[in-house]
């Protein structure tokens, strides 16, 4: 049994230790991007402010990326040590975040190489992203106690799913990794909504005592900051499709890793709901053949309000944090409850 004392100490130690290595790695590798012009390319005429981040290094998403990885290793080692044979669902929730940044990086290299804006095929990267999930939820089936039943704490109700239980959750999955992705479209608006839905799973996982979840919580909140330093408004590096689609998978991959996959969905609330906004458009378009927002996703149509960059990044962020308020909220009806 985990004591309070011990996931105090994994948390104050993994934070700072992402942050300082998160912002070593910042200064080591945008230099890098930049002397191998790793710069972003900005062909898309719709929201005129994004003309002058032409250049911006991109796949800044490696910064955070790696730190998290090197402090993963000294966790799973003395884990082993001490004889903690549960370390199942923890690296593969990693597993999932990075497979998803190597689709990102070649989604990212693409556009580089080709110096266009569209990197991999909207069909291919789904493709590779549909392959990820299942591999994912294949593994921690057979190897980390997953099973097909749908349990909602709060309300002391549990249903089984049977085969439509990986359905739902391949979707949920991808659509959660896409979200996060699409919602990188602003200066530090992706990591600062990251950042928030982190401190509230922290939370999370200090009210169920869940380890391996502090850490990863711990890591996010820590890298997320120090990337921070360097991605908020003007941004000085852009995290890519690497960090957004790395971001994705962590997050979702936490809530399975707890058994809680419906509360990350209330904790990634606002990724889910910018990435619906370009969902209603597309439909919207083809079906009725007119548009719902001036430009999707939304937060370009704040752009188009003359909204700016920061005001955006704190509404979000704000709301981001309702959402984490009830989702705690909801963790502590279920533990009364049970």
């Amino acid at each position: 049994m985990t004591t309070d004392s011990e996931l105090m100490l994994t948390f104050l130690t993994a934070l700072p230790a992402a942050l300082l290595l998160t912002i070593l790695f910042c200064r080591v590798i945008i230099p890098m991007l930049k002397k191998h012009h790793v710069g972003q390319h900005i062909f898309a005429d719709y929201v005129q402010e994004h003309k002058g981040k032409e250049g911006t290094p991109t796949m800044g998403g490696i910064c955070f990326i790696l730190p998290m990885l090197i402090l993963c290793v000294p966790y799973f080692v003395f884990q082993s040590l001490q004889g903690n044979r549960e370390l199942i669902p923890l690296a593969l929730t990693i597993c999932l975040g990075v497979a998803n940044a190597m689709i990102g990086f070649v989604d990212d290299y693409t556009k580089l190489s080709h110096k266009e804006n569209q990197g991999l095929a909207s069909w291919q990267k789904f493709l590779l992203q549909v392959l990820v999930a299942a591999a994912y939820l294949w593994a921690m089936s057979v190897f980390g106690g997953m099973d097909t039943v749908l349990t909602i704490y709060s309300l002391g109700v549990s249903v089984d799913l049977g085969i439509f239980y990986y359905v739902a959750a391949l979707i949920v999955i991808v659509g959660v990794v896409n979200s996060t992705n699409l919602t990188d479209g602003i200066d530090g608006l992706a990591s600062s909504v990251a950042l928030v839905a982190s401190m509230c799973f922290a939370l999370v996982a200090f009210l169920l005592s869940a380890h391996d979840a502090v850490l990863i919580s711990a890591l996010m909140i820590g890298g997320m900051i120090g990337f921070l330093a360097f991605n908020y408004h003007p941004a000085k590096v852009f995290m890519g499709d690497t960090g957004s689609l790395f971001l994705g998978g962590i997050l979702i991959g936490a809530g399975f890793m707890l058994d809680q996959p419906l509360l990350m969905l209330v904790l990634c609330a606002v990724f889910i709901l910018d990435m619906l906004s370009s969902l209603i458009q597309i439909v919207s378009i083809r079906v009725f053949h007119r548009k719902v927002f001036g430009i999707a996703p939304v937060h370009h149509q704040f752009q188009k309000m003359h909204w700016t960059e920061e005001k955006i990044v704190y509404v979000f962020s704000f709301v981001g944090l309702i959402f984490g308020v009830v989702a705690v909220v909801l963790i502590m009806c279920s533990l009364r409850v049970s």
